[in-house]
């Protein structure tokens, strides 16, 4: 039994890492000392520290959650607010962790599990976790080395890495940097003409996969990125004008050489159809996924439309605030999709049990996001390579316990929801 004196020092220690972080600069610590949260920040309410003492290095963490902290020591508050911000209320940011409670593992005894091949295949290349890198846009806010720390860290677990049209770095930079082919996450923007121009790029760069992001329509209340932002006393003008969409892009050096005049906003493609799609199949040979989609009937119409694959996906939180995880999503997509084509997942992924949950339902890979960004921002590239090595230690670990063998042995058999 829990006594008053433990349960008051935990909530000391909570508090005072609350008070750090981005909720105290939107104000909404005193809603939690008053019991009445309107948000809690991801991941601490799933494992608070227990001393609020930083790790040092790397190899002192023991899971992912413990890089954030010292990301957001590192961080300029404009960039880590950029970072780990969702939308309005950011339900959906929080609905990601809680649906994988929704959903327990069924361990099967007996099997010999001292051998485990935790490796996968994508379109005829082998990758040796299923655990992939996200694309994640501007990550020399967290480190100089940005995507090139990111790519040097996925080649030595030889990680799938999918690159954002909002990289710091160019597909060719990073290309070299992970010493193999990269995937290219396309954000297609109002004219087709520029949308040409990127995906042109990305195939002269060895891309075997263009993967369209199709959540990204509109503009974004990011609530704790406004907050943050107010609190950065820098002078951020040298770095970004905001005055138009080409501004913001001069350091995105994927666009360099593309005529951006006329585009407002950040850019999003709330022109975006299935006729955009199937012109860009017409301007490439590289296979086309879609990145987002969230319900049955969009993943069967990708399958009628000669789709490639898809990438479940809600932003992180960061797309819409629906509040549907992707976890609780997935097995609907699975069995609309009915093994026409592969289909991989992100969105709120932090643990090697999480990635098994996932596996099991059918996908084929799982994304992480933000861990990497944490493990980049507190200790650059070492820090990614660690994050990345703790997550996929905690798959194999996971699968092991279940008793599979492999990735192809996961299979709904071994997950059930929770009643």
């Amino acid at each position: 039994m829990t006594t008053p004196i433990v349960r008051a020092t935990s909530r000391r220690r909570f508090l005072q890492y609350l008070a750090g972080g981005p909720l105290a600069a939107s104000g909404a610590l005193s809603a939690y000392a008053a019991e009445t949260p309107s948000k809690l920040p991801d991941p601490m309410i799933w494992a608070p520290p227990g001393s609020g003492d930083l790790i040092k290095s790397p190899k002192d963490a023991i899971n992912v959650f413990e890089f954030e902290p010292v990301a957001r020591q590192n961080t300029p508050p404009a960039h880590f607010g950029y970072m780990a911000s969702g939308l309005d209320d950011e339900v959906t940011l929080r609905a990601n962790r809680d649906g994988f409670l929704k959903f327990q593992l069924n361990p099967h005894r007996l099997n010999d599990v001292s051998k485990v091949d935790t490796s996968v295949e994508l379109f005829g290349t082998k990758y040796d976790s299923p655990i992939f890198v996200c694309p994640t846009g501007g990550n020399q806010f967290f480190h100089p080395d940005g995507e090139v720390a990111v790519a040097k860290a996925a080649r030595v677990g030889n990680h799938l890495q999918i690159l954002s049209t909002s990289s710091n770095y160019s597909v060719e930079d990073v290309t070299k940097a992970r010493g193999a082919p990269i995937w290219f996450q396309l954000y297609a923007s109002p004219r087709f003409e520029v949308a040409q121009a990127l995906i042109k790029r990305a195939e002269a760069a060895g891309c075997p996969v263009l993967m369209v992001t199709v959540d990204r329509i509109a503009g974004r209340n990011q609530e704790t990125m406004f907050r943050l932002r107010r609190t950065d006393t820098r002078e951020c003008a040298d770095c970004h004008d905001r005055s138009s969409f080409a501004g913001r892009s001069v350091r995105r050096h994927n666009y360099d050489g593309i005529d951006l005049s006329g585009i407002t906003g950040g850019g999003e493609s709330s022109n975006l159809s299935w006729d955009t799609v199937k012109r860009m199949r017409d301007i490439t040979r590289m296979k086309i996924m879609l990145k987002g989609i969230v319900t049955a009937e969009d993943a069967d119409l990708a399958a009628q439309n000669g789709l490639d694959g898809i990438l479940v996906s809600n932003h992180g939180g960061r797309g819409e605030d629906y509040g549907r995880s992707t976890i609780d999503a997935l097995p609907e997509i699975i069995a609309a999709v009915k093994g026409r084509m592969p289909v991989i997942v992100d969105s709120g992924f932090r643990r090697g049990t999480d990635a098994v949950k996932a596996l099991a339902m059918g996908a084929q890979a799982v994304g992480i996001g933000r861990p990497y960004l944490w493990g980049l921002g507190a200790f650059g590239q070492e820090g990614v390579e660690r994050v990345l090595e703790i997550v996929r230690t905690e798959t194999r670990t996971a699968m092991q316990q279940c008793g599979a063998r492999s990735v192809k042995e996961l299979t709904p058999g071994f997950v059930r929801r929770a009643t």
